[in-house]
């Protein structure tokens, strides 16, 4: 055995204990980071949920007036008409957005249209989401493009009110701005399906019905999952469609914060924001314990590691 492959194994030796130590403190770096940057706040949160509010300041006595506080039949409805609403447009974002997602993966050549397809998902993600929603009502306004079009064509004989400044518009107005929330990711995992597994499964009899729901679903579905989480969990702060399409007629949990925090009563501020907390891991563990019946739950994302 020569000496040069020893010297040089014995030269590269001193460099692993450093890597590691370097990944040691990246992941420290990192946890530090997670604590102080989410763990903390969402404790924060929870502490003064149950503190009494005084002006700007809290008394550190235990009290749980602050959710007696939200608790009360508007606050209530609010809460029941928003997680309806962010319910239906996640549905229908989902509906919209995954057969346009498996097209633009793997139904549309690498060319020039793809390429500004992609470019014009990006875009809204730059412009003002008042921007974004401030369009809709020259559209659905009692003057606006439809009710012209409909008085014009003798389907209505006067405007339709409904089309604006009601939970129909607030649809409307959530729909774009949070269509390529739910686009990205999930091409993003139907992009890495190997497209070898399609073309196996109809090599061996499967119609499209059959591809799509054995092979493409359950590889694209942590796509699916991350597309439902940026979609729906943003849509809850939203306060710009309820603001400029509601008219102060449909109000969301985000008005109810900002009327919250105006009165100064942080702790029913912070309980808001706790219970919503909870319904998330309650929504959470039901679908967990769903997969986990479906033969899913820990292995919902082995599809992207093959």
């Amino acid at each position: 055995m020569s000496a040069e492959p020893i010297a040089a194994r014995t030269a590269a030796a001193p460099r692993r204990p450093r890597a590691v130590s370097l990944e040691r403190a990246a992941v420290a770096a990192l946890t530090v980071l997670w604590v102080v940057g989410v763990l903390l706040p969402i404790l924060s949160l929870i502490v003064i949920s149950v503190l009494q509010g005084r002006g700007l300041s809290f008394i550190w006595t235990v009290s749980f007036q602050p959710y007696a506080d939200i608790f009360v039949d508007y606050r209530v409805e609010t809460v029941l008409r928003t997680l309806r609403i962010v319910a239906v447009v996640t549905a229908i974002e989902f509906v919209l957005a995954f057969p346009f997602a498996l097209w633009l993966a793997k139904g549309l050549r690498e060319g020039w249209t793809k390429s500004i397809l992609l470019v014009f998902l990006v875009v809204p993600f730059f412009l003002s989401p008042a921007a974004r929603t401030i369009v809709w009502r020259p559209i659905l306004g009692r003057e606006g493009l439809i009710n012209t079009a409909l008085m014009s064509s003798g389907i209505t004989d006067a405007p339709v009110d409904w089309l604006l400044f009601s939970e129909f518009a607030i649809h409307i107005g959530l729909i774009g701005p949070y269509f390529p929330s739910m686009v990205w990711p999930i091409f993003i995992s139907v992009s890495l399906i190997d497209d070898e597994l399609i073309k196996a499964s109809r090599d061996l009899g499967a119609t499209a019905a059959q591809t799509l729901r054995h092979v493409v679903l359950p590889l694209a579905m942590p796509g699916i999952a991350a597309g439902v989480i940026f979609t729906a969990i943003p849509m809850l702060g939203d306060n710009i469609a309820s603001t400029l399409l509601g008219g102060g007629q449909v109000s969301l949990i985000a008005e109810g914060f900002d009327d919250l925090i105006r009165a100064m009563n942080f702790p029913a501020a912070a309980a808001l924001g706790s219970t919503l907390l909870g319904v998330f891991i309650l929504t959470a563990v039901l679908i967990g314990l769903a997969l986990r019946r479906r033969g899913g739950g820990p292995d919902i994302f082995a599809g992207m590691k093959q």
